[in-house]
């Protein structure tokens, strides 16, 4: 998040407590100044005198317990208002922001000056970032001479993998740089979600014919380049469009840092998102509190040691125990659950982590590293666990741990637990339950007709594949019996036509290369373009699991 967005975004919870303020002020003039000087009058003594007798008065710059207490009280004043600038993000849905991913695929992507090549090393690099965007909404977009939609917004990054290996120059059919659709194509996929997203480009280079099409997107979705030259040399072509730039590196350095980019935009739709709660940040001032009121212990310093009694007191009682992140009790219980990963973590940061966090605290500082398995195994709030053991695929636990609850986002995220196990008759219904509760929830409608497509689809299918309908086949002969001994035996068979396949024909129609398969299909989606036809439409990719958008 840029220092203008937070700036934006930044405001207080409870502001009065910035009432106190001018008093913590008043009373540290006072303390400093006012009662300082009044110590250094003497009533028996002459003034140069006393002056003389009295010891430390040329150290008055030096910090003083009183500043101690000011310092303290200011920190939890400020606490104590809520400072916040960013929303707490919904446990039910993925925590990333929408991505698609727009791969050109060019004859100069085949050099070797980045070894493999450029392009296997684009591919190796989506590999990765896919990796990190488990149950996050991503799509693939492919160009050259034209712009194709090779996967479309999913949330199962396995489904994108197979058709990325398939992406070459020789799969595209017509040889050139059209970026600018591929940009427009993009827009058109974000246009249906909740919030904006992010449109990441891995080229090594725009021609600039599509400047045009860059300078005229929409600002909503954020647009990064991922560099492809060799050295770790930018794109001189996007310069001035808004766009940020990643130069390719060996290590994943770049991974890294598109992984902050779309985190950042990430925070930002969640800012602009009024159903969300806002996060209270005042929490990080008790720390530096606790510190300054460590200095009450120096000798003499009595002030700062009540100055410890009374902090302590003030934020127990304004936001509870729990607000420091510290419940010695709560977090030692549940150690059983947490026991399959004692081996491999450390101890000691066992230790520390179960003498100052609670469970559920664990739980979110293992989510915000990606690793929902030992996520799953602190959360105790059934929403959160049901939301990792989502993000680490584990279907089933998550629709048992999330029946407990009877919100719209627990039966949502029930429904997409079931879509992924392949329980489309309960998804439906799952969806049905979380509209029920919430007519209004935010992709409920769209999710509920696409599971009811794909359970209506897979029915027919099944019922079809019962009587070899969908294969053409029926049966092999065709005998009416003549128990009667009237008319005339008759046997049918196909036509010479019609013969059926063998296994080994059969296995080998449908193992062909995914490369095939994408060169047929882009093929056809440019001969519709050029003749008028919907090229979207020409030959829809197999669409994965159903994944809910950010709220």
């Amino acid at each position: 998040m840029s220092v203008a967005d937070l700036l934006a975004a930044f405001h207080w919870l409870r502001p009065l407590w910035l009432l106190l303020l001018p008093l913590i002020a008043a009373l540290w003039w006072i303390g400093r100044f006012h009662t300082a000087a009044r110590e250094t009058r003497a009533r028996h003594v002459a003034p140069h005198l006393a002056r003389a007798l009295m010891v430390g008065q040329g150290k008055r710059g030096r910090l003083m317990p009183v500043d101690t207490l000011a310092a303290l009280a200011l920190c939890l004043v400020v606490g104590l208002a809520g400072p916040a600038w960013s929303r707490m993000p919904n446990p039910m849905v993925s925590q990333t922001a929408p991505l698609v991913i727009a791969l050109e695929v060019t004859p100069s992507t085949l050099a070797n000056d980045v070894p493999p090549s450029r392009l296997e090393r684009a591919v190796l690099k989506i590999e990765s970032l896919l990796a990190t965007r488990s149950g996050a909404e991503t799509a693939l977009i492919a160009y050259s001479g034209s712009a194709h939609l090779v996967v479309p917004l999913t949330g199962d990054p396995a489904l994108i993998k197979p058709y990325l290996e398939g992406l070459s120059p020789a799969v595209m059919p017509v040889e050139g740089d059209v970026a600018g659709q591929a940009l427009a194509l993009a827009e058109t996929l974000l246009a249906d979600q909740p919030v904006p997203g992010t449109i990441l480009f891995l080229s090594d280079g725009v021609s600039g014919a599509n400047l045009s099409a860059f300078t005229a997107r929409d600002d909503a979705n954020t647009l990064a380049f991922l560099s492809l030259l060799p050295g770790e040399a930018p794109l001189p072509e996007i310069e001035g469009l808004g766009a940020r730039q990643v130069s390719v590196s060996a290590d994943d350095s770049d991974i890294q840092t598109l992984e902050r980019l779309l985190a950042s935009a990430y925070r930002q739709a969640l800012i602009d998102d009024d159903r969300l709660a806002w996060e209270d940040r005042g929490v990080w001032l008790a720390w530096p509190a606790a510190l300054l009121a460590l200095l009450g212990f120096r000798r003499g310093w009595q002030l700062g040691a009540v100055a410890l009694t009374l902090g302590a007191g003030l934020w127990t009682g304004a936001l509870g125990p729990g607000s420091l992140g510290i419940d010695v009790a709560r977090a030692q219980s549940s150690v059983s659950t947490r026991a399959a990963e004692a081996e491999s973590a450390s101890p000691l940061t066992t230790r520390l982590m179960d003498a100052f966090l609670t469970p559920d605290q664990q739980g979110r500082w293992w989510v915000e590293r990606n690793r929902y398995d030992r996520a799953s195994m602190h959360f105790e709030d059934p929403a959160w666990r049901g939301y990792a053991l989502y993000r680490d695929g584990q279907y089933a636990e998550a629709v048992t741990a999330l029946a407990a609850l009877e919100t719209a986002d627990a039966a949502f995220t029930q429904g997409l637990a079931l879509i992924r196990s392949r329980q489309y008759r309960d998804a439906v219904a799952a969806f049905e339950t979380a509209l029920a509760r919430d007519p209004d929830y935010p992709e409920g409608e769209r999710n509920l007709a696409l599971a009811r497509e794909i359970r209506d689809y897979v029915e027919e299918t099944r019922e079809q594949s019962d009587t070899g309908e969908d294969r053409g086949e029926g049966a092999d002969d065709i005998v009416f019996d003549n128990e009667s001994q009237r008319g005339v035996e008759t046997t049918l068979s196909g036509d010479e036509g019609d013969k059926l396949l063998t296994p080994e024909q059969w296995i080998s129609a449908i193992d062909s290369e995914t490369g095939d398969y994408l060169r047929q299909r882009f093929a056809l989606e440019a001969a519709m373009s050029r003749s008028g036809g919907s090229a979207d439409q020409a030959a829809e990719p197999a669409s994965g699991p159903i994944s809910g958008g950010v709220p």
